[in-house]
């Protein structure tokens, strides 16, 4: 796959972030409070400022360095070597796994679960404010 992007483009890092945690942009724009065309513009610039590239962090469920130090062959390389350890050591032979799956799954629920519960803070919040700008009317 031939990108034509530059290695540390940061739009494009969060695109494929967001995209790898099976995030939509209306999502994420939801999530930021912005517009699906916010976040679209977003992840056409090279550069961000370190301010709203925390907020986009936080959004991800990851961290700035995380989203700056993104890397597609990482990605791949981790992805290559489980599928390889995994293969050639058997179930039974793999000492390579660090982490019980379990775990992961349940850390995924929780993430999902704080990700919703702040979304729900927000609409609340939208919600109290709009109502009192009804009241002052």
């Amino acid at each position: 796959m031939e990108t034509a992007t530059k290695p540390n483009h940061i739009g494009r890092k969060i695109s494929r972030i967001r995209e790898l945690r099976g995030m939509k942009q209306e999502t994420l724009a939801e999530e930021l409070g912005i517009s699906q065309q916010a976040v679209s513009n977003i992840e056409q610039s090279e550069s961000i400022d370190d301010v709203k590239l925390e907020e986009i962090a936080n959004a991800l469920g990851v961290t700035k360095e995380g989203i700056e130090n993104f890397s597609e062959e990482a990605v791949f390389n981790n992805i290559n070597n489980f599928n390889d350890n995994s293969i050639n050591n058997g179930p039974l032979n793999n000492h390579h796994c660090t982490f019980n799956p379990l775990d992961k799954l349940l850390e995924a629920h929780e993430e999902n679960k704080k990700l919703y519960e702040r979304l729900l803070k927000s609409e609340q919040d939208k919600i109290e404010y709009l109502e009192k700008l009804l009241k002052e009317k």
